[in-house]
């Protein structure tokens, strides 16, 4: 039978899909549930800096607020787990697990994270995973500031800490594999391509603002599965696919193009944790099918740097493909 282990910033794991940070795994017993259901791995679901922010300083000292932290901020945070009650939470899942637990982060400055990354460690995590993402809302903000957020916050957090620490970015840089190298060269042992993002909407009826939420599609793979092909081989860390991964074929096809490991909620939440093991039989049926004996005979078989084709990683515009609909 092929063997699926797979090595993730230095972890190891049974196999290469790790279950998001969601509510699929806000508390123990629904970890213990993706565990029982075949994951590889689970992240936590994340703990906000604007938490942080109101219970040590106030939230009016938090530096921004996080796209994904509105929703989060109207309901009664005093329902929601804090830094002390998300320490408490990492040790005991530690205690029930066997597989790798990883502690997850929604941050948009440097300002206190280093300190509480400590704590994370103590708690017992196997690994952080950093979400990062701020908006450039005035004229004079640069993109290299952008930028540069980012690596002061994967610095000041890697001198703090020894476990692994992987960055979940978005997809909207100019330049992605400039700054994934510059990640990775400031402390990051692993990029989690990509975040996905609440949007603005507006209802008409009540003339007021309100945000988006929908699960992922499956043509929303393609994006990640580019980027881990460009970036596969040429930085120095692991790389885990997120965003649109449906089926067993998706996560075989990010596999060949190089990540690590894939990240999975969406696909969850609509077959429930239980879809897992149908995902690993039929990665198991197709690698019989190629005679490969484990992940590494495939892995990366056709990134970017070892494609027949590798120019159509690079192509953005229609040619052919559209004339069909004209």
């Amino acid at each position: 039978m092929p063997q699926l282990e797979s090595k993730y910033m230095g972890l190891t794991l049974r196999n290469p899909i790790i279950v998001a940070s969601s509510g699929l795994t806000k508390n123990v017993e629904k970890m213990q549930a993706c565990e029982d259901a075949g994951a590889g791995a689970v992240v936590i679901k994340s703990l906000f800096e604007e938490v942080l922010g109101q219970e040590e300083f106030g939230i009016q000292d938090s530096t921004g607020i996080h796209p994904e932290a509105y929703d989060y901020l109207r309901a009664d945070l005093a329902m929601e787990y804090g830094p002390r009650e998300y320490c408490s939470l990492i040790y005991e899942a530690k205690k029930k697990l066997k597989i790798p637990v990883i502690a997850s982060i929604n941050c948009v400055s440097a300002k206190w994270w280093p300190s509480f990354a400590s704590q994370i460690e103590a708690a017992g995590a196997d690994a952080l995973e950093l979400n990062v993402f701020t908006t450039a809302n005035e004229q004079y903000i640069t993109a290299s500031s952008l930028e540069q957020l980012y690596i002061d916050i994967i610095e000041a957090v890697r001198s703090k800490i020894k476990i692994p620490v992987a960055m979940k970015l978005g997809m909207y840089f100019t330049s992605l594999p400039n700054l994934a190298s510059q990640l990775c060269l400031h402390g990051a042992n692993g990029l989690v391509l990509f975040n996905r993002f609440t949007e603005p909407d507006i209802d008409i009826k009540k003339l007021a603002l309100k945000t988006t939420f929908q699960f992922s599609n499956r043509y929303e793979m393609h994006r990640p599965l580019r980027w881990i092909a460009l970036l596969a081989g040429r930085i120095g860390c692991d790389l885990a696919a997120t965003t649109g991964i449906q089926k067993a074929e998706d996560i075989i096809k990010m596999l060949l193009v190089g990540a690590s490991v894939v990240e999975l909620a969406s696909i969850l939440y609509k077959n429930g944790v239980e879809h897992i093991q149908t995902l690993l039989d039929e990665i198991r049926e197709w690698m019989s099918s190629q005679n490969f004996e484990n992940i590494d005979d495939f892995k990366g078989k056709l990134r970017f740097t070892k494609a027949t084709d590798p120019e159509l990683f690079l192509r953005a515009q229609f040619i052919e493909v559209i004339r069909g609909y004209e």
